[in-house]
């Protein structure tokens, strides 16, 4: 008989990715919402790097740094898309509407982890060592 029925020998052990992402998007949501720069950005790069994390352990790419920097694209754009709406262009019209104007700060937020997300993806190909 068998010891563990329904487990078959080719799923031995659970995923920790699905635990980063249930965390990383009530945190981003969190800190993007209340305008919390560092919490919006670490959960940000937490719920990004998670998801490049489970397409690399469920087989569907072989690394995953050009996820990552491509999901930090999207992040970079739609920040940007989001703090240029609401800036009037003019000479010093960043600087005032970062003081005065909440969507902007949150838009900077979201092009911060676009960056750092890139800059992460960018050199984790380059630092990671090449299988065998």
């Amino acid at each position: 008989m068998d010891e563990q029925p329904g487990l078959s020998e080719q799923y031995r052990r659970a995923s920790a990715w699905p635990l980063f992402v249930a965390l990383g998007l009530p945190l981003a949501e969190i800190g993007v919402l209340f305008g919390l720069v560092p919490v919006a950005v670490g959960g940000l790069l937490l719920f990004v790097g998670s998801i490049a994390g489970i397409t690399q352990e469920s087989g569907y790419v072989e690394r995953p740094w050009n996820l990552l920097a491509g999901l930090g694209g999207v992040l970079l754009v739609l920040g940007a898309v989001l703090a240029l709406s609401q800036i009037p262009f003019s000479a010093g019209a960043l600087t005032a509407a970062l003081a005065s104007n909440g969507l902007v700060v949150r838009g900077v937020s979201i092009v911060i982890a676009g960056f750092v997300a890139i800059g992460v993806g960018g050199v984790g190909r380059f630092v990671e060592p090449q299988s065998v």
